[in-house]
Protein backbone atom coordinates (compact mmCIF):
# COMPACT_ATOMS: atom_id res chain seq x y z
CA UNK A 1 0.00 0.00 0.00
CA UNK A 2 1.34 3.32 -1.10
CA UNK A 3 0.10 6.41 0.70
CA UNK A 4 1.73 9.51 -0.83
CA UNK A 5 1.45 12.71 1.50
CA UNK A 6 0.55 15.70 -0.86
CA UNK A 7 0.61 18.89 1.62
CA UNK A 8 1.21 19.28 5.41
CA UNK A 9 0.47 22.65 7.03
CA UNK A 10 0.46 23.11 10.87
CA UNK A 11 -2.89 23.83 12.02
CA UNK A 12 -2.14 25.12 15.52
CA UNK A 13 1.04 25.11 17.65
CA UNK A 14 1.13 24.55 21.42
CA UNK A 15 2.94 24.01 24.33
CA UNK A 16 3.13 20.62 24.37
CA UNK A 17 2.08 19.54 20.56
CA UNK A 18 1.15 20.95 17.22
CA UNK A 19 -2.01 19.76 15.42
CA UNK A 20 -0.86 19.27 11.34
CA UNK A 21 -3.66 19.15 8.32
CA UNK A 22 -1.98 16.32 5.84
CA UNK A 23 -3.56 15.90 2.70
CA UNK A 24 -2.92 12.40 1.16
CA UNK A 25 -3.25 10.31 -1.70
CA UNK A 26 -4.62 7.06 -0.77
CA UNK A 27 -3.89 3.96 -2.43
CA UNK A 28 -7.29 4.09 -4.33
CA UNK A 29 -6.08 7.35 -6.13
CA UNK A 30 -8.24 8.84 -4.13
CA UNK A 31 -7.13 12.18 -1.91
CA UNK A 32 -7.99 12.50 2.07
CA UNK A 33 -7.51 15.30 4.45
CA UNK A 34 -5.65 13.46 7.67
CA UNK A 35 -6.19 15.94 11.09
CA UNK A 36 -3.06 14.64 13.31
CA UNK A 37 -1.58 15.94 16.90
CA UNK A 38 2.15 16.29 16.61
CA UNK A 39 4.18 15.03 20.03
CA UNK A 40 7.95 15.25 20.61
CA UNK A 41 7.29 12.13 22.68
CA UNK A 42 7.40 11.01 26.49
CA UNK A 43 7.63 8.20 28.95
CA UNK A 44 6.33 5.71 31.72
CA UNK A 45 7.89 4.82 34.48
CA UNK A 46 7.04 1.70 36.68
CA UNK A 47 8.25 2.60 39.93
CA UNK A 48 9.21 -0.04 42.19
CA UNK A 49 10.13 0.03 46.20
CA UNK A 50 12.23 -2.29 48.29
CA UNK A 51 8.92 -3.80 49.84
CA UNK A 52 7.64 -4.24 45.74
CA UNK A 53 4.77 -1.48 46.00
CA UNK A 54 4.28 0.34 42.46
CA UNK A 55 4.15 4.16 43.22
CA UNK A 56 1.89 5.81 40.96
CA UNK A 57 0.07 9.26 41.15
CA UNK A 58 -3.53 10.91 41.26
CA UNK A 59 -3.97 13.65 39.06
CA UNK A 60 -7.20 15.93 37.83
CA UNK A 61 -6.91 15.39 34.15
CA UNK A 62 -9.01 18.37 32.67
CA UNK A 63 -9.77 17.06 29.09
CA UNK A 64 -11.71 14.24 30.47
CA UNK A 65 -12.87 16.31 33.52
CA UNK A 66 -12.07 13.43 36.37
CA UNK A 67 -9.04 12.38 38.37
CA UNK A 68 -7.18 9.30 37.34
CA UNK A 69 -4.52 6.97 38.89
CA UNK A 70 -1.80 7.03 36.65
CA UNK A 71 1.89 5.70 36.49
CA UNK A 72 4.41 8.78 36.83
CA UNK A 73 5.03 10.16 32.78
CA UNK A 74 6.32 13.13 31.00
CA UNK A 75 7.08 14.45 28.00
CA UNK A 76 10.37 14.79 26.18
CA UNK A 77 12.35 17.67 26.30
CA UNK A 78 14.08 19.08 23.03
CA UNK A 79 17.36 17.24 22.71
CA UNK A 80 16.69 15.13 26.02
CA UNK A 81 17.15 11.42 25.68
CA UNK A 82 14.24 9.26 26.55
CA UNK A 83 16.30 7.81 29.64
CA UNK A 84 16.89 11.38 31.22
CA UNK A 85 13.37 12.72 30.64
CA UNK A 86 12.35 9.32 33.19
CA UNK A 87 14.62 10.10 35.54
CA UNK A 88 13.63 13.86 36.06
CA UNK A 89 9.73 12.83 35.71
CA UNK A 90 10.32 10.34 38.71
CA UNK A 91 12.14 12.71 40.56
CA UNK A 92 9.51 15.45 39.63
CA UNK A 93 6.57 13.20 40.48
CA UNK A 94 7.08 10.82 43.40
CA UNK A 95 10.16 12.57 44.84
CA UNK A 96 12.79 9.68 44.10
CA UNK A 97 15.48 8.63 42.24
CA UNK A 98 16.09 5.30 40.25
CA UNK A 99 19.06 3.37 40.97
CA UNK A 100 18.19 1.06 38.54
CA UNK A 101 16.43 2.30 35.09
CA UNK A 102 15.03 -0.42 32.52
CA UNK A 103 13.72 -0.04 29.41
CA UNK A 104 11.11 -2.48 29.02
CA UNK A 105 8.86 -1.43 26.06
CA UNK A 106 7.27 1.05 23.38
CA UNK A 107 4.29 2.07 22.28
CA UNK A 108 2.60 4.57 20.29
CA UNK A 109 -0.73 6.18 22.28
CA UNK A 110 -3.02 6.75 20.19
CA UNK A 111 -2.12 6.50 16.62
CA UNK A 112 -5.03 6.99 15.23
CA UNK A 113 -4.42 10.95 15.48
CA UNK A 114 -1.44 11.22 17.21
CA UNK A 115 2.17 10.91 16.64
CA UNK A 116 3.41 10.34 20.55
CA UNK A 117 5.42 7.46 21.20
CA UNK A 118 6.51 6.15 24.32
CA UNK A 119 9.22 4.25 26.00
CA UNK A 120 8.32 2.44 29.32
CA UNK A 121 10.72 2.02 32.07
CA UNK A 122 10.87 -0.12 35.19
CA UNK A 123 11.97 1.84 37.54
CA UNK A 124 14.07 0.35 40.80
CA UNK A 125 15.98 1.12 44.07
CA UNK A 126 14.26 4.16 44.97
CA UNK A 127 15.78 6.70 47.08
CA UNK A 128 14.42 10.24 48.16
CA UNK A 129 15.53 12.93 46.26
CA UNK A 130 12.85 15.27 45.19
CA UNK A 131 12.87 17.89 41.98
CA UNK A 132 9.96 20.61 42.36
CA UNK A 133 7.13 19.38 40.34
CA UNK A 134 5.40 21.17 37.32
CA UNK A 135 3.15 24.45 37.97
CA UNK A 136 0.60 22.66 36.71
CA UNK A 137 0.64 19.50 38.74
CA UNK A 138 -1.06 18.89 41.76
CA UNK A 139 -0.50 15.61 42.58
CA UNK A 140 -1.35 12.70 45.32
CA UNK A 141 1.32 9.86 45.77
CA UNK A 142 -0.47 6.24 45.92
CA UNK A 143 1.44 3.08 46.66
CA UNK A 144 -0.07 -0.17 45.67
CA UNK A 145 0.88 -3.88 46.05
CA UNK A 146 1.08 -5.86 42.96
CA UNK A 147 -2.23 -7.54 43.98
CA UNK A 148 -4.03 -4.39 44.87
CA UNK A 149 -2.87 -3.02 41.04
CA UNK A 150 -4.45 -5.82 39.88
CA UNK A 151 -7.23 -5.34 41.46
CA UNK A 152 -7.93 -2.04 40.69
CA UNK A 153 -7.07 -2.06 36.85
CA UNK A 154 -9.93 -5.18 36.83
CA UNK A 155 -12.34 -3.24 39.10
CA UNK A 156 -12.20 -0.09 36.16
CA UNK A 157 -10.18 2.07 38.82
CA UNK A 158 -7.35 2.30 36.50
CA UNK A 159 -8.60 3.47 33.56
CA UNK A 160 -5.66 5.33 31.64
CA UNK A 161 -4.22 3.52 28.51
CA UNK A 162 -0.28 4.27 29.03
CA UNK A 163 -0.44 2.79 32.88
CA UNK A 164 -2.63 -0.16 31.72
CA UNK A 165 0.26 -0.85 28.94
CA UNK A 166 3.05 0.18 30.83
CA UNK A 167 1.54 -2.75 33.73
CA UNK A 168 0.81 -4.88 31.32
CA UNK A 169 4.68 -4.59 29.90
CA UNK A 170 6.13 -4.89 33.44
CA UNK A 171 4.03 -7.84 34.78
CA UNK A 172 5.86 -10.71 33.73
CA UNK A 173 9.20 -9.29 35.73
CA UNK A 174 7.20 -8.18 38.48
CA UNK A 175 5.77 -11.56 39.18
CA UNK A 176 9.84 -12.87 38.34
CA UNK A 177 10.89 -10.85 41.41
CA UNK A 178 8.37 -12.13 43.60
CA UNK A 179 9.75 -15.69 43.56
Amino acid sequence: MEFELISSTVAFSGKIFDIKVDQLRLPSGEQMRFDYLVHAGAVTLVPVDQQQRIWFVRQYRHAVRTELLELPAGTLEPGEPPEETARRECREEIGMSAGNLRMIGELFLAPGYSSEHMQVYLASELRPDPLPRDQDEFLEIVQLGLEEVMQQLHSGVIRDAKTVAAIALALPLLRDDRR
